[in-house]
Order: structure tokens, then C-alpha cells, then sequence
């Protein structure tokens, strides 16, 4: 038993005399093991940090750009919200300007087919108005339609309308210009603008003719002779005779003038000549 005591304690004297002491140098080697540990250890949080910063930043980075979207698609439903809501109105008032339209046109017709009555045929414009007078129940494009034909129609019947006063105005004038004209007062000034200016009579031939023809007919251009049928201020016989100086022969005192002084110039040469004529048988 001493023995195997001896022998045990012999061999853990031989143990620590075979362990080596640590030099300076592996002191060194294992400091240096243990700083790199440290640095990897250091590194690798950094970069588990790196990695969970980096993913939320992606998190909040989908985050955001998820709302951007929703609030574009808000954007445009707002939007095309307005857009219907303009629309609708742009409608309402492009129907309440057209059967705006359609009332003043259709009054305006109203007042033209008064105001042509009797003066031209207005049936084109007449039937406008018929198909217009619907307009609250027609598409707005045949509205619009109508009320241009309708305005068409209103032009033509006011051009027609104003065409005839005109042309009445003018005869109106006529007749009132023929009537003066026939007066003997102005059957006279006809005489003598006539004489000067195709004859070069003067007033003394004036003078002549003036009795000449106040003799004959009292410058009355519808004095008839009741023994022969000598006709008008000259006295034409036969009275038709008249009518080579104009078809109104019968009620125009110029007319008959013209054709008394070409009768004088070619007959007698002068009115004087024809008045000494008169004056000597009583005729010329």
C-alpha cells in the first residue's frame, strides 16, 4: 500500500515536470486569439444589426410606397368623381343653352311669319316652326338642327319680305311720280325737259307749244275728242297712233309728249310752226 502511494505521488511529480511553462511568445499568440474572437464576434453583431436595420428600412421603405399608391388611386377616383360631377353639368347646361336657343329662335319665327303675312309664302318657315315646337322632347343634336334650319327659314322669309316692300315701294313711287307727271303742271315740265334736251328747243317754242297743246286738250292726258276719237294732251287720231311711243300710251302723259314732239319736228319743224298751223285751220 506505501508503495503504490510512493509510485502515485512519484507520478504526478513526473507530470508537472513534463508540462512546459508558458513563454512570452504563446502569451502573446493566445492574446491576439482572443482579440480576433472578439473582433468576429463584434463583427458579426454589426453586421446581424446591419441586416435587421436594413430590413426595416425595407419594411417601412414597402410601408410607404403602399400608401403613395393608395392615396394616387384616391387622387384619381377623386378625380374622375369631378370629372362625372363636370360632365354632368357641362351636359345640364349645353341642354338648357340649346332649348335656350330653340324658345328665341321659335319666338323670333313667330314674329317674321306676322310680319310677312300676305307678302310672300312662308310655308317653308311655317313648317319649320311645327317640327322646332317639339324641341323639349327631341335629341339635342336635332335641335340643334332644327333651330338652324329654323334661322334659314326666318332669312329667307325676311329677304322675300323686304324684296316685295321694295318692289312695292318702287311702284308706289312710280305711281306717285307718274301722277305728278300727268298733273298739266307737270305733263309742262316733262314737255319742256324733253324739248331742250332732245331738240334744243327753247322756252319761246315752249311758249308756242303751251298754247298749242292747251288749245288741242288742256294738257289732259285722258281728254278724248267725241267726234273724232283724238286721244290725249297731243290729240292723236287714230289714238292707237300713241302706241309707237310707248305701250302706256293710254295713261302717261311723257309718253304721249315724246310722241307729239316727234310728230312736230318731223311734220312742222318746230312748235311755233305747228301753232301758226293750228292757228290758220284749226288743226295740225
Amino acid at each position: 500500500m506505501r508503495n503504490e502511494i510512493q509510485q502515485t505521488e512519484n507520478q504526478h511529480t513526473d507530470t508537472r515536470q513534463t508540462t512546459p511553462f508558458a513563454t512570452p511568445a504563446a502569451t502573446r499568440r493566445a492574446a491576439r486569439r482572443r482579440r480576433v474572437g472578439r473582433r468576429r464576434l463584434i463583427a458579426g453583431g454589426a453586421v446581424l444589426t446591419a441586416g435587421l436595420v436594413a430590413g426595416t428600412g425595407f419594411t417601412m421603405q414597402s410601408a410607404l410606397a403602399a400608401q403613395e399608391r393608395v392615396q394616387a388611386t384616391a387622387a384619381i377616383t377623386d378625380a374622375a368623381s369631378r370629372d362625372a360631377l363636370q360632365l354632368g353639368a357641362y351636359a345640364g347646361i349645353a341642354e338648357a343653352k340649346t332649348h335656350a336657343q330653340a324658345q328665341d329662335t321659335l319666338a323670333l319665327a313667330e314674329d317674321t311669319l306676322a310680319e310677312v303675312e300676305g307678302k310672300v309664302d312662308a310655308g317653308g318657315l311655317e313648317a319649320s316652326v311645327a317640327s322646332l315646337g317639339d324641341y323639349e322632347t327631341l335629341p339635342l343634336d336635332e335641335v340643334r338642327e332644327l333651330t338652324a334650319e329654323t334661322k334659314v327659314r326666318i332669312a329667307e322669309a325676311m329677304k322675300a319680305a323686304e324684296a316685295k316692300d321694295r318692289a312695292a315701294a318702287e311702284q308706289a313711287a312710280a305711281a306717285a311720280a307718274l301722277a305728278r307727271a300727268n298733273t298739266p303742271e307737270g305733263a309742262k315740265q316733262s314737255a319742256r325737259e324733253i324739248m331742250s334736251s332732245q331738240y334744243g328747243w327753247g322756252e319761246d317754242q315752249f311758249q308756242c307749244l303751251d298754247s298749242l297743246w292747251t288749245k288741242e286738250s288742256g294738257w289732259n292726258y285722258q281728254a278724248v275728242n267725241p267726234s273724232s276719237g283724238a286721244y290725249g294732251i297731243v290729240q292723236a287720231w287714230p289714238a292707237d297712233k300713241l302706241a309707237t311711243a310707248g305701250a302706256d300710251w293710254r295713261t302717261s302723259a311723257a309718253t304721249q309728249i315724246k310722241w307729239g314732239l316727234q310728230y312736230i319736228a318731223a311734220s312742222y319743224g318746230s312748235p311755233c310752226a305747228a301753232w301758226g298751223h293750228s292757228q290758220s285751220v284749226n288743226w295740225y
